[in-house]
């Protein structure tokens, strides 16, 4: 690893694609017309929905107001970036990061310009950007990046990137050695500590602005903020003192619209120019991509489909049994059925291939072995309920393709709908079997830690594996590149033999967009607030 990154700012505005923070545990049913991805695949036969577009480019219009339509969230919503219930669609417009997820994925300079470790990787020095103002004129120091993480940290605040980096760092450990020198003594070795900072979560508030950031959401970003509602209504307007260079666009305004059909409706009648957070079904897909005024942005390898098998309930005890189910199935027929091959094959590797540390490895389907096996094990003729709702679009069509795909192994499987509005309270990580999704992104040591390692809160199938434990362990601590890549790759490896999950595909999102909308580019479903416009 280099001791030392910096990069321009001719990315700003890339995130690092943030974790599925369960905070969606709220009454916006995502998904609509449950099934009608598989209803399309199979009357097609082809694979492949009628052809979404890419992104429009060209030159944008100075000013303007973009409209974009949310979910609706709770009541409790809030601008503090540290929070589980934070807003997301204002977090890019009105914040910066240390350290940005960049093109290539790996950390970017933003309000950090450059960074180096010492001590083998239990100290990190993060130099910063200097001249930069927050949104009520105050200049940002290493103060205030001293008081963001410790915030993140503290209990009180229940931020979701606290479990991650309390691993690593107390306030203790974090010292502003001037206005623009930022130290951070780790309580472990971390050889890619900088990476943990690209999160969501991790967004730099002013010093001591804890108490009223979820409402005044005062940063250093593109926009300021002009009006905010919990799960309602608000704003954002361009920022021309931004360290970046003043945004396209003039103002955002947001809506809140509680369903996928509503949020269509209103694009179509060019209420808005935006759906945020909304994967189209195939049928909103035909319905946009017919539309005079919108289109399809097929954002690829956007998230990524897994069917937790909880390893602390039968059968899923038995290494055997789930060594079975993912021996069982075909991955290119469940994608084609359930998303119509708008995605690539995953080989239960939650590891996307254009990560660094992706290792190509896989195994191949035997129903024949996995009926063996199940055998073996005492689970001849098993007959399972795969819990699924319309939380998003592809859960259901995923859950009837996975059914068709285990039956050839003997296995007979059930499916159970449950309600979107409980289904990550009531079902997940509760229920034996089930089917979910991630958003693509996170580092790797973030991503293995976080849904793989023992113990770990959002480690769905609960698998718990003291080899994988260790890997994880030695590779944060490998300063040495080639020997951290070995070591991830053995990790990855493991998770495809051994582990609780399930992953057929990486799948693309389809987003609604209006054909006005230009340089809209999207990472983890934020998008550059920067450069987004109206056509000219």
């Amino acid at each position: 690893m280099a001791s030392s990154r910096s990069a321009d700012l001719s990315e700003r505005g890339e995130s690092s694609g943030r974790p599925l923070s369960r905070r969606r545990l709220l009454a916006a049913g995502a998904g609509a017309a449950a099934g009608s991805w598989l209803l399309t695949a199979c009357g097609s036969g082809t694979g492949g929905t009628a052809a979404a577009t890419s992104a429009a480019s060209g030159t944008a219009k100075a000013g303007g107001v973009l409209r974009i339509a949310r979910p609706p969230a709770s009541a409790a919503e809030t601008l503090d970036p540290a929070s589980s219930l934070s807003a997301y669609e204002y977090l890019g417009a009105l914040y910066s990061r240390l350290v940005r997820r960049g093109g290539d994925g790996n950390p970017a300079a933003d309000l950090a310009t450059s960074w180096e470790m010492s001590d083998a990787a239990s100290t990190w020095t993060f130099h910063l950007r200097k001249g930069v103002t927050f949104h009520n004129g105050k200049t940002f120091t290493a103060a205030d990046a001293k008081y963001t993480i410790s915030h993140i940290l503290d209990p009180a605040t229940k931020s979701p990137q606290a479990g991650v980096l309390s691993s690593f760092v107390d306030t203790s450990g974090i010292t502003a050695t001037d206005d623009s020198t930022l130290v951070v003594r780790l309580k472990t070795p971390h050889a890619e500590f900088p990476t943990l900072l690209m999160h969501y979560n991790c967004y730099v508030i002013p010093d001591g602005s804890g108490a009223t950031i979820g409402s005044k959401g005062i940063g250093t970003g593109p926009f300021k903020l002009t009006s905010f509602t919990a799960a309602g209504k608000g704003g954002v307007a361009a920022n021309s003192d931004y360290y970046g260079g003043r945004p396209t666009l003039d103002t955002i305004d947001f809506s809140s619209i509680a369903d996928v059909q509503s949020r269509v409706n209103a694009l179509l009648a060019q209420q808005v120019d935006l759906i945020a957070q909304t994967n189209l079904d195939a049928a909103s897909v035909t319905t946009v991509l017919a539309s005079s005024s919108a289109t399809v942005v097929e954002v690829k390898n956007a998230q990524w489909y897994t069917l937790p098998m909880l390893c602390t309930a039968a059968p899923f005890t038995d290494t055997a049994v789930r060594q079975a189910f993912k021996l069982a199935y075909d991955p290119q027929s469940v994608m084609r059925l359930a998303i119509q091959d708008h995605g690539i094959i995953g080989h239960d590797n939650p590891v996307p291939t254009d990560d660094p540390y992706h290792v190509d490895y896989s195994v191949t389907p035997d129903p024949a072995k996995a009926k063996s096996l199940l055998k073996s094990a005492g689970h001849d003729g098993l007959k399972i309920s795969l819990y699924t709702s319309d939380y998003d679009s592809v859960l259901t069509p995923l859950a009837l393709a996975m059914k068709d795909a285990l039956a050839p192994a003997g296995i007979t499987v059930g499916i159970q709908n449950a309600p979107s509005d409980s289904y990550y309270t009531n079902v997940w990580m509760k229920k034996p079997f089930c089917t979910s999704y991630w958003y693509t992104g996170r580092p790797i040591s973030q991503l293995l830690s976080e849904i793989f390692q023992t113990g770990s809160a959002y480690n769905e199938s609960k698998w718990s594996n003291a080899t994988l434990d260790g890997l994880i362990t030695s590779a944060r601590k490998e300063t040495d590149d080639a020997k951290r890549k070995q070591l991830y790759q053995d990790a990855q490896k493991l998770i495809v033999d051994q582990s609780g999950t399930i992953m057929p595909f990486f799948a693309s999102r389809m987003t609604g967009i209006g054909k006005n909308v230009v340089n809209y580019h999207e990472s983890g479903f934020e998008f550059n607030y920067l450069t987004i416009g109206l056509k000219a």
